[in-house]
């Protein structure tokens, strides 16, 4: 990875691109650290400090602490993303979205992308109209302000306007600079926090808080996970297919042996992100309503037993939900009739299509087993450790894993670009 580095930032266009690529991370951590008018930000973090283990630490994680700071790119990428599944979703759900999608062409993609565009700044509305009503309820604005109407016009459209402007950095560092935008954005959310989560680990070292020998084997775990994150990453099931020899006029086409991919992790985080988001619903309305149930906390606290096997059934669930709308063995089996393949021992058609569906099924099992894995492994950690949590790794699995893939997406693409350039030094 260092070496593809080096030799990228020796050709010139590279170089640029990814200053260009620097330059807008930078302007986002800078917009991290602008709060919003009018909130009291210290009440702000205190009560952050008690929903952490709620959607709301969710989202505060994902935006790098700006969740939690009321800054104006507080709703970070988040309006982007779920504005990216309900798209999605619906594209599968609405023929004439689907049509657009698929035989649109250029032209579609762009149609589909703007209304992703209009979806961000509509979701960014309403997640910004319900974080200024979390504060209000909760007395966490500023009491000397004269006009509450204008007060919340200012702080609702400021997280909208942020939360547009954080899509549009993304699109320019998609276009201009170095891999995708809204990875790179996240990537750099995530990684903001691993500074002071090191800093605190040391701290607790040396107070005597934290045993030295703990911290140590925190950190093999962790390149332990990223080891294996890297190895599943790429692992995928390759099926045989054999084309069929046709002649055309005085040529013969076909007769060549190929293979089909399928990767094991095909529905990558989001699994784990919408399993997030529904296990940590009940904790979340119990916060934001200032329920004192102790059933929330035994059956949905952050590091309960109870939770952790909710989550990983969650996360099997969504594995499988998520694989089903991505790959479709019936639209395999056929693309492979309609251009003479076929898998060699199953005919084509309904055989070859079963034949599909059962190889996907073993695979998504073993993907969602992986992804359960790397989720609940901290969870279960800070529930029989009460010393490991006081490393401060603020980086669960989750996070990890979205760090990584962004890692090893970058790097495939600086690659992609050099051979483009025939770059001699990569090549040989």
């Amino acid at each position: 990875m260092l070496k593809t580095l080096r030799d990228a930032w020796k050709i010139e266009e590279l170089r640029k691109k990814i200053i260009f690529t620097l330059v807008i991370v930078l302007l986002y951590r800078i917009g991290n650290a602008i709060p919003v008018p009018y909130v009291n930000v210290e009440a702000l973090q205190l009560y952050f400090n008690q929903m952490q283990n709620t959607m709301l630490g969710l989202y505060n994680v994902m935006s790098g602490g700006a969740f939690s700071q009321a800054t104006i790119f507080a709703l970070s990428i988040q309006p982007y993303i779920n504005a990216s599944i309900i798209i999605q979703l619906l594209c599968i759900a609405i023929p004439a979205l689907e049509r657009l999608s698929k035989e649109g062409g250029e032209e579609g993609r762009k149609k589909i992308a703007s209304i992703t565009r209009y979806a961000t700044v509509g979701i960014g509305l309403l997640m910004g109209f319900a974080y200024y009503m979390l504060m209000r309820n909760y007395q966490l604005l500023d009491t000397d302000v004269p006009n509450q109407f204008l007060a919340a016009i200012v702080i609702i459209l400021t997280f909208t306007s942020g939360s547009a402007l954080i899509m549009w950095l993304g699109e320019q560092i998609t276009e201009f600079g170095i891999g995708n935008g809204i990875s790179i954005i996240l990537f750099a959310s995530i990684m903001s926090r691993l500074p002071n989560s090191i800093i605190r680990t040391v701290q607790n070292v040396m107070a005597g808080e934290l045993k030295w020998w703990v911290a140590v084997l925190m950190f093999l775990g962790a390149l332990a996970i990223i080891v294996l994150i890297v190895y599943v990453n790429d692992a995928e099931r390759r099926i045989p297919v054999q084309y069929a020899k046709r002649v055309v006029g005085r040529k013969m086409y076909g007769g060549q042996s190929t293979f089909l991919p399928m990767k094991v992790n095909m529905s990558g985080v989001m699994p784990i992100i919408f399993a997030s988001s529904i296990g940590s619903l009940p904790a979340t309305i119990a916060g934001l309503t200032g329920s004192q149930a102790k059933w929330i906390d035994t059956w949905f606290g952050n590091d309960s037993i109870p939770y952790a096997i909710i989550y990983f059934l969650l996360i099997i669930f969504f594995a499988y939900f998520y694989s089903t709308i991505q790959f479709n063995p019936v639209e395999v089996s056929n693309n492979l009739k309609k251009n003479g393949g076929y898998i060699p021992g199953f005919r084509p058609g309904k055989p070859t299509s079963e034949f599909i569906q059962k190889v996907l099924n073993k695979i998504t099992l073993f993907g969602a087993i992986y992804l359960g894995i790397i989720a609940i492994v901290p969870i279960l950690i800070a529930h029989f450790s009460e010393t490991a949590a006081l490393t401060g790794l603020s980086l669960g699995g989750t996070s990890i894993m979205i760090a990584v893939g962004v890692a090893l997406e970058t790097v495939r693409a600086l690659e992609a670009q050099m051979m483009m350039r025939n770059y001699k030094g990569f090549l040989d």
